[in-house]
């Protein structure tokens, strides 16, 4: 791949992660409105490293003490505040991973990969999020999620595997649907990213590790750098906006660029 190529992958992806844009749909679009050749499995797993490594910096203080709560979360020691975080975000990914395997066994997610998919749910999912985010009142902070709610936005979470869908978007909606307030949602739905990211990373490599030689993993660097690095300048404009500005500019430009692909689809 050329370095452009990379750039372009990389960026696309470490920008829409974590915005609720859908990064999945505009990889998916990439190929097919460029004419760029599809960029791999190997290239697919070093983006994915390269925003969890953005998310895990961001948040560091949370992943650490989530990550410190597991030895007591396997004792069942659920009084420690990392253990009941680290068994939430367990809890939030198990329905992304069983509604994922059933996709991938089935082949539906090879059938969903289309334009006109991809801009029915940009434009459906952004009205939905404009609606939760202008009419849910805030009564809740990020401090005060508990295992339903875990349970719900794990159900919302699932829902973002059709693509377009946007996993940050959706997860963000469902948060606000329950009363968190913009920031807080966000921060959630960004923790909640870390074992679905770590998830889907590991699948992918288990498939590219028997293929990848020299010059794929020289690829795979330089894209996962480009990816940590626009993810993470992401995050820290989105955060910093979410103070004083609505998810309406998110919404507006999901309802243009859906409107534009389903115009390209039945033309």
């Amino acid at each position: 791949m050329t370095l452009f190529h990379l750039f372009l992958v990389a960026v696309i992806q470490g920008i829409t992660e974590f915005l609720p844009i859908s990064s999945s749909g505009h990889l998916i679009l990439l190929p097919q409105l460029t004419g760029m050749s599809d960029q791999g499995q190997v290239i697919d797993v070093a983006v994915h490293v390269g925003t969890l490594g953005a998310v895990v910096l961001y948040f560091w203080r949370d992943v650490a003490l989530a990550v410190a709560g597991i030895p007591k979360l396997l004792r069942w020691q659920l009084d420690d505040k990392g253990a009941w975080l680290a068994l939430l975000l367990a809890v939030a990914t198990v329905p992304a991973i069983v509604f994922g395997l059933a996709l991938k066994l089935t082949g539906i997610d090879d059938m969903m990969r289309s334009v006109a998919v991809i801009g029915w749910t940009m434009l459906i999912f952004g009205v939905v999020l404009y609606w939760a985010d202008q009419k849910s009142p805030v009564t809740r902070r990020a401090e005060e999620w508990s295992l339903k709610h875990a349970i719900i936005m794990g159900l919302w979470q699932a829902v973002a595997l059709i693509p377009g869908t946007s996993r940050s978007g959706i997860t963000i909606t469902g948060a606000r649907f329950l009363g968190y307030g913009r920031e807080d949602a966000a921060r959630v739905s960004m923790l909640m990213s870390i074992p679905v990211i770590i998830a889907s990373a590991a699948v992918l490599g288990v498939e590219v590790i028997a293929e990848a030689d020299v010059a794929a993993a020289r690829d795979g660097a330089i894209a996962a750098m480009f990816a940590f690095i626009s993810a993470l300048l992401a995050l820290v404009i989105m955060m910093r906006l979410l103070r004083s500005v609505s998810f309406t500019p998110y919404v507006i430009y999901r309802i243009v660029f859906g409107l534009i692909l389903l115009g390209i689809a039945y033309t």
